[in-house]
């Protein structure tokens, strides 16, 4: 075998070794990446209610991407973690990149349901509500995990049997009515004054309650139960 030969046949068993050690550096990067991202969905799912899992999508091993000692995952702006979405995860360097992986977080929890319909204007009573297991990815954000949550509260619109309560559905009960005799309170450090007025519109604890004094003056303030209306 002459020296030309020989010389061939040794650059392309160095090529082999080189692709071959790419492909190593491939994989141990895509595990690198995958690390990162669970890392960041645990810790950021760590206060949700109930059951949390999650699933990472494929990442395309053809990606070109240099390198990276320290890949770093981040949830892009405006992204929640429940249902389907996305994680960043980009490196910092000479060379940076940034790409996106695909994840499915599954949150099992609590549900608070009508146990059979309710009517539009009912207050919301222990016998009314249910609980299930669901998958909030799959609900609104304003969906009501705790009974306490909707007790006494007033249905919007009707709802039906096995519907989940949403914070939209319900709102409180009115604590001053319009027209009402009310005890208006100005705090302060070290002091308390007070006055009498009527409501001039309705309003739940804590909303704004519009209260026109015996002097003929309107003044807003906080609503609180028992006729009182705080002013600053």
């Amino acid at each position: 075998m002459n020296i030309r030969i020989r010389s061939c046949i040794l650059a392309l068993m160095l090529l082999g070794a080189a692709n071959l050690c790419q492909a190593s550096i491939g994989r141990v990067q895509i595990a690198q990446i995958q690390r990162s991202v669970a890392q960041l969905l645990r810790s950021q799912t760590a206060g949700l209610p109930g059951k949390v899992s999650f699933t990472l999508g494929t990442i395309d091993a053809r990606l070109n991407l240099h390198v990276c000692a320290a890949p770093e995952a981040f949830i892009p702006p405006g992204v929640r973690l429940w249902g389907n979405a996305s994680v960043g995860v980009r490196c910092d360097g000479s060379q940076p990149w940034t790409i996106y992986i695909p994840v499915s977080v599954k949150v099992l929890a609590d549900v608070v349901v009508a146990a059979h319909e309710l009517a539009q204007g009912q207050s919301i009573q222990a016998s009314d509500l249910a609980v299930q297991k669901a998958d909030l990815g799959r609900l609104p954000l304003a969906v009501i995990t705790d009974p306490r949550q909707a007790l006494g509260r007033i249905a919007t619109l009707s709802i039906a049997p096995g519907q989940p309560l949403r914070q939209d559905l319900l709102r409180s009960p009115p604590v001053i009515q319009q027209g009402q005799s009310v005890t208006v309170r100005a705090l302060g450090p070290g002091f308390q004054v007070s006055a009498e007025g009527r409501a001039v519109n309705t309003a739940a604890e804590g909303q704004i309650a519009m209260v026109r004094t015996d002097t003929g003056r309107t003044v807003s303030g906080i609503a609180h139960l028992g006729g009182i209306v705080d002013v600053q």
